[in-house]
């Protein structure tokens, strides 16, 4: 993939969408699941993203005694106290959904393969998520879910020409269950390290968009999947809203704490903008202001 810078304004309002960060413990941290988006896809065609998606209508149509926490906890972990209840728990939803669509990962343990793949052929058929796991007694595990950030696309997006307002969540993959591709939305599965991934986008082997990077960069800060989940729960999922300006015929994508940008308080350490050259998005310092300190 090759990313084009676009200049164009979008007038539409930013579609609520969910991705999940799934993770899982290895030997030298934790790794996290990426996948390679189909070439042909008209959003990041190539690049290696989380699973996730848009909110399907039916996400907001679920009975609150389904779910297994009452919609008011779901708004207060989101850390958006406007929020309506029913689009809290329909963000929810659509994480679970888009992570078993997208990857074929239900999150939740001791699941009956045989019973996740009926529903995977369910699902395939159209039918809804919520109907086809309770239909076959397959469980609703909002619970999995960590918020980690939430990430609204400006009104001149620098690499769609679509706006999103995404919610990020963490969640840790089932010990008994095995992502997998489609070969129809993604052609690749690939659990990476955050900073292998970084260095694997540093040498060409990947493509990345800026939110990818800049969510590997802080994943990259913690040893274990218990600290990442514990760390998201401790504090209010910061929003971030991208500001952009052309330098010299460069285009620089800025976040909060960024000199230039409109909102003071960092969201997060590292570096806090990401300039477009070599035909990829950089910081300042190249690679090494993506990691963590030695």
């Amino acid at each position: 993939m090759v990313i084009e810078i676009n200049s164009d304004e979008v007038l539409t309002a930013p579609v609520a969408s969910a991705t999940v960060m799934v993770l899982r413990d290895s030997p030298n941290g934790p790794e996290v699941l990426m996948m390679r988006r189909h070439g042909n896809s008209s959003v990041l065609g190539g690049a290696h993203v989380f699973p996730g998606g848009k909110l399907d209508p039916q996400d907001l149509q679920v009975d609150p005694a389904l779910l297994d926490q009452p919609p008011a906890r779901l708004r207060d972990a989101l850390g958006e106290p406007d929020l309506d209840e029913p689009l809290a728990a329909g963000l929810h939803l659509a994480a679970l959904r888009e992570t078993l669509e997208e990857c074929g990962l239900l999150l939740a343990d001791r699941i009956d393969p045989e019973a996740l793949r009926e529903a995977e052929t369910r699902l395939r058929a159209g039918e809804g998520f919520v109907p086809t796991l309770t239909a076959l007694g397959l469980p609703l595990q909002t619970a999995r879910l960590a918020p980690w950030s939430r990430w609204i696309t400006p009104r001149v997006p620098s690499v769609t020409r679509s706006r999103f307002d995404t919610r990020f969540f963490l969640a840790e993959a089932p010990a008994d269950q095995d992502a997998r591709h489609d070969d129809h939305e993604a052609t690749e599965t690939l659990w990476v390290l955050p900073a292998a991934g970084l260095r694997q986008y540093w040498e060409g082997a990947i493509d990345l968009a800026p939110p990818q990077i800049m969510s590997l960069c802080q994943l990259a800060r913690f040893n274990s999947v218990a600290a990442l989940m514990a760390a998201a729960r401790s504090r209010r999922p910061p929003l971030v809203e991208p500001e952009a300006f052309d330098v010299e015929g460069e285009r620089v994508i800025c976040y909060p704490g960024d000199p230039r940008h409109s909102v003071a308080e960092r969201a997060w350490p590292g570096p806090t903008r990401l300039a477009y050259r070599n035909r990829r998005f950089e910081p300042a310092g190249g690679l090494a202001d993506l990691l963590p300190p030695a």
